[in-house]
């Protein structure tokens, strides 16, 4: 598998840090750092996840969740608003600027400016890479949609809207009450 084209990480290094830079099929794209109702979603989201799955405290624990990790996946570099490692293929954190080992759940938060780019070119990236879990949030019309990769492709396996208590897989141990998602 090839690796990152020097060339184009140059390119992100250059980026303004008021914009998030990223290289998807061989391009640079980059982004305004996330509107507040984006940035709320993946600080609660990563509130609510932090405690019970990376340090057990009411859950199984057995995570690393990290907000923006850089995660270099081949030629790709893909910053997700949030991602985990399950403990088990990810016994330590690595002491590097950016993850090499594709993480195990994704969640991306939607924006009308990155919507097509995280539904489409980072969605089909996550599955070249065997991500098995991938979130989608959109923190306007109050939807969490669910995503499982299965041999076949991924597989929506459930949405939850508004005010929900959802159970979503990879972390269904917990009920996470999505109301606490949408409050700016």
């Amino acid at each position: 598998m090839p690796g990152v084209d020097p060339g184009l990480y140059r390119q992100l290094e250059t980026l303004p840090e008021t914009q998030v830079g990223e290289i998807l099929g061989g391009e640079v794209f980059a982004s305004p750092r996330p509107a507040s109702p984006h940035v709320n979603v993946i600080f609660e989201l990563g509130g609510l996840l932090r405690g019970p799955f990376r340090h057990g405290l009411g859950g199984p624990g057995g995570w690393w969740i990290f907000p923006e990790p850089e995660v270099h996946l081949g030629a790709e570099v893909l910053v997700p608003d949030l991602a985990g490692w399950r403990r088990e293929r990810l016994p330590e954190t690595p002491r590097v600027a950016a993850f090499t080992v594709a993480p195990d759940w994704v969640c991306e938060v939607l924006s009308p400016r990155s919507a097509r780019r995280d539904q489409v070119i980072k969605r089909a990236i996550y599955g070249e890479n065997k991500v098995s879990f991938l979130w989608f949030i959109d923190p306007v019309r109050h939807v969490l949609e669910v995503l499982t990769l299965t041999d076949e492709g991924w597989l929506v396996d459930a949405i939850f809207t508004d005010d929900d208590e959802a159970r979503a897989k990879p972390f269904d141990a917990v009920a996470l009450p999505l109301a606490t998602l949408w409050m700016a």
